[in-house]
Order: C-alpha cells, then structure tokens, then sequence
C-alpha cells in the first residue's frame, strides 16, 4: 500500500496490531476505551495541570500517597508515614516491592526497583527553576531551603518543611508528586513528554498526538485485589482525541468508546430530565453516576477599596454584596439551567463534600428577596433607587446562568448589566484585579478545605485571592490551621473561616458541582472521587 492512504491508515492499524499482540485472542482482551476532547499535551507528571493529563499521567504513575473513593489519604507507594511533634518534617516508609516498567534507559531493558532517592529525584525535580513545572507551587515557599529531600536510605524519605504544613499528606497526592525515574528522563531529554515510564498499573505503549494513545497493562504491577489477583485487569486503555461533544456521545451511543465524562450543555435535555436522572429513552441502555465533584461555581467582587474600580462602585459596600446573595434563586439555576446536576451552594464557598466539613452548620444564603430589599434599605438605597447600575462580567458559556442572575438581581432593583468575555481576556484581567464583578469557579486541587480557604488569605495574590479579601481575624485563624495538632482543630477553624468569609460576602456562591460519568452495561469497577479521578485497576469489561 503506498501514498496518502497508506499514511491515514497506519496510526490506526498500527494501534489496533498494538493491542492484538500477544496472550489472548483479539476478541478476548479487555480494552477501555475513551474520548479527551481538550487533547493532552504532555506525559510528563511535572506538567499535570489539566485533567486530561492527570488522567494520562494517573494510570503510568503512582504517587506516595493517593485519594481514595472516599477522599481519604491512603497509602500507596508510602506503607506507612509519619510526622513530628513539630509539624515539619516528614518521614515515608516505601514499599520495596515497586519496580518501573520495562525501558531501553534501563540496564537489559528491564524496569528496575523503585527506591526512596527516586522520589528525591523526582520532587527536586519538579522544584528545579530550570524544568519550570507549573506544580513547583506546591513545595516552593513550604520546604526549607537545603536539602528539603532526604533518601536516608533505599525505602526512606524524609521531607523538611520551613514551617508546619498540616494538609502536606494531602497535597502528595497531587499527580505533580509522581515518581519518575532519573535515568528515563536523562535519556529523553525534553521528549520525556512523550516516552512517560512509571510504576502504575499501565505502561505507555503508543501514542500519536491529537489521534490516540494506547496504554498496555503492567504486567509487573505490585497491587493486588482482596483476592490476591494481579491488578489491573485490564489488558490495555485507549484514549482516542474527538474534539467535540457530540461527536464523543456519537461514538458513546454507538458503543465505540465505554465512557465519557460529562456533556454538553446542549444535549442535557435530550439524555437529562429535570432532575437529573436518565430521560426514559436512554434508562437502561447505559448507565449513569451522579456524584458530588469538589468544584464551586460563584460570582466575586473585587473589595479592595483602595482599587480604582472599585472606589465608586457599590459591590464595595457589604450591604449590597449580602443583597445580591439573597436575590439569586439557586435551587432555579440547578434545575433549569443544570438539569439538576449540582447542590444549590446555600452554605458558604467550600463544596459540601469536603472531607472535615460534611457536617459544618452555619448561615450561609438561601434566597430571600424581601432580605436582599432590607439590606437595599439599610444600605440607603430603598428598592434600589440611586443605586448605579453594575456590570457582571462573564465568559460565553455562562451567559444563560448569568442573564438569569441579572433578572432576578433587577427584581430587587439592582441593574445589573451582563458583559461577556473570552476567558483568557477575562483571566488575564481577574488576576490583575480589573473587574469588580465576574463570574468564576475554584476546583480543589487537593482533598483538604485549604486549598478553598487560600483564596482569601490576605498574604496570597490573585490568583488565588481574586476578590483581594482582606480580614485579619481570618488571616490568624488560616495561619492557626497550618499549624492545628489534630484534624478535628483544623476542620473547626476551616468551618470558622468559611462563616467568616460568607458573612462578608466577597463572593456569591452558586452551586457546588457534580460529575456525570456514563458508561457501558457491560463495564463494571469503575471507581472515582470527588477530584474527579478515575480509578481502572479494577475495572472489568464482559462481551
């Protein structure tokens, strides 16, 4: 076969020889499929700042520590760890029984045991100016200067901290903190990215860029489930790069991938009903999981008043931002215009399923026109009469929500004007603190309510402290928390923070989010978590 066809056809019949080889019949292997419309532009762990690579870099790598189904921190490739009385420094137990996958940067090809200095290796690494890795954020400023990683001998790694950092077991988690192997790096070079080598349940095997990439099992994996079989069970995952929705639920529909997560907003009522169950015509077919998804949907305030645009705007006032809060009708934005998926956010800013915080009671805002016209009043604006008009800025796929948010913001007497935005634009000017009000959302990067509290610390930049709060009592008790001798002292404070932060309203929160995860009858095991994170070591797929 020779010319243009030849070149079309070869990626996918050189995947499909890929996943035939070997072992079983064709027609017996087990292969999960999925689509990742945003692409994936990387392998490399130290570059996981978008879920599409997480996902990619979660099934190659292993970490020291991960988060289970049920956000608890739990062993992995850490046994067992534990801390000083003073909070900064860390000692991690290795398991000795980790060996990288098979790979020519490895003596004979054959992957070698994991040691304690490869984490070393690796967290440096990630740290050293010179790889710029957008996850440095999450040791610069927080371990001590030299020698912050210690391997003091093959199965122990210590990590010194300048000051205590409690949620630090929480934050290894973090796809960032995989463990690499130096000598696969050193032969790669920059095109490390894409020749990934880890210890996780799958090894890469192919990958053509923006087409597909097929990951093979590892046949050396270390787990095993409850029965002593050697996970995964699958034989191979296969991520195909469809760059639109309705494509993917196409190929969804007609059993060509057995998963997708989430879709678009314009097919919600064709598969959704309004309460966010499968419609009649698709029940049965497939199945769908609704589960909550650590992620807050609000609008923000800039309430620095020493800021230009804020210095004659009303949001700048209390009052008004506490009236805004209680004009919205969040149960209609959940039910209308999110076919039910999400949790009116009638608490504060961090989602209710944080581990710590599930049981937090306290005011938040539910809505209540007659007290958003009270605080209208108190604040000397009687139904709004003489209140200047205010802009909510917005990107383009929250014009309905927020058009809606505008509405009922004017049935109380406060004009609101809706300016929408390309999100980069609108980034760029959030981080430079140029809007006084706009549209936003803060995904948890790690399970731990810090990483929501961060966002009004008055010692933080935008990002993450975007509405640039300012309050010190709340600065104390964010510094106390770092440094709480047990859980139960730092969840209590993160509730005492995020009341504080509700009854001054530097935000609206809008709803807390869920995941939408559709798969297959035939695919059972999946298993995912409140980040989002999909679990395949136990997945199994019947013909």
């Amino acid at each position: 076969m020779k010319g243009p066809k030849a070149v079309l056809l070869f990626p996918a019949l050189l995947a499909f020889l890929l996943l035939s080889c070997g072992g079983r019949k064709t027609g017996e292997k087990m292969i999960f499929r999925y689509n990742q419309i945003s692409g994936m532009e990387t392998l490399d762990p130290a570059f996981a700042k978008s879920l599409a690579i997480i996902w990619g870099t979660h099934f190659i790598y292993n970490t020291l520590l991960e988060v289970d189904s049920n956000l608890h921190t739990v062993p992995s490739l850490a046994a067992r760890w534990e801390v000083s009385p003073d909070g900064l420094d860390y000692s991690f137990h290795l398991r000795r029984d980790v060996y990288f996958h098979d790979n020519e940067a490895f003596p004979g090809g054959r992957g070698r045991r994991m040691t304690a200095a490869d984490v070393v290796y690796s967290f440096d690494r990630l740290i050293d100016p010179a790889t710029a890795s957008a996850g440095a954020w999450i040791f610069n400023d927080r371990v001590r200067e030299h020698r912050p990683f210690e391997a003091p001998d093959d199965s122990t790694l210590l990590i010194h901290l300048k000051t205590p950092f409690r949620p630090l077991p929480q934050i290894l988690t973090m796809q960032y903190c995989s463990v690499i192997a130096p000598e696969v790096v050193h032969k790669w070079g920059k095109d490390f990215r894409n020749h990934p080598c880890g210890t996780g349940p799958f090894q890469f095997r192919y990958w053509d860029e923006g087409n597909m990439l097929v990951l093979h099992r590892n046949p050396h994996y270390w787990e095993h489930d409850e029965a002593g079989v050697q996970l995964p069970y699958l034989d191979a995952v296969q991520v195909s790069f469809n760059d639109t929705r309705a494509m993917e639920f196409l190929l969804f529909n007609q059993k060509k991938i057995d998963f997708i997560n989430g879709i678009d907003g314009s097919m919600k009522d064709m598969v959704l009903t309004r309460k966010g169950t499968l419609r009649p015509e698709f029940a049965g077919r497939i199945r769908l999981e609704k589960q909550p998804y650590l992620y807050t949907e609000y609008l923000a305030f800039v309430i620095d008043t020493t800021n230009p645009v804020v210095k004659n705007n009303p949001v700048k006032l209390k009052k008004i931002r506490q009236a805004i809060n209680y004009a919205i009708d969040r149960e209609k934005i959940v039910t209308y215009f999110r076919n039910g998926v999400g949790v009116p956010a009638t608490r504060g800013f961090i989602p209710l399923a944080m581990p710590g915080l599930e049981s937090a009671s306290f005011e938040g805002y539910h809505y209540d026109p007659e007290r958003a016209l009270a605080l209208l009043r108190e604040a000397g604006f009687p139904n709004g009469e003489g209140l200047p008009a205010i802009t909510l800025t917005v990107p383009d796929v929250y014009v309905d929500i927020c058009n809606f948010v505008a509405s009922q913001l004017g049935e109380v007497g406060i004009r609101t004007q809706v300016q929408v935005m390309l999100m980069g634009l609108l980034r760029q000017m959030m981080t430079r603190s140029q809007l006084p009000f706009f549209k936003a959302g803060w995904v948890a990067d790690y399970p731990d309510a810090e990483t929501f509290l961060a966002c009004f610390y008055g010692g933080f930049p935008a990002p993450p402290n975007y509405t640039r709060y300012q309050n010190q009592t709340f600065d104390r008790w964010y510094r106390e928390s770092l440094q709480a001798a047990s859980d139960t002292q730092r969840y209590a404070l993160y509730a005492r923070m995020d009341s504080l932060v509700a009854s001054e309203a530097p935000v609206v929160p809008l709803y807390y989010d869920e995941m939408l995860h559709f798969t297959q009858n035939n695919v059972t095991g999946l298993k995912s978590n409140a980040l989002n994170i999909i679990d395949l070591r136990r997945v199994k797929k019947t013909n």
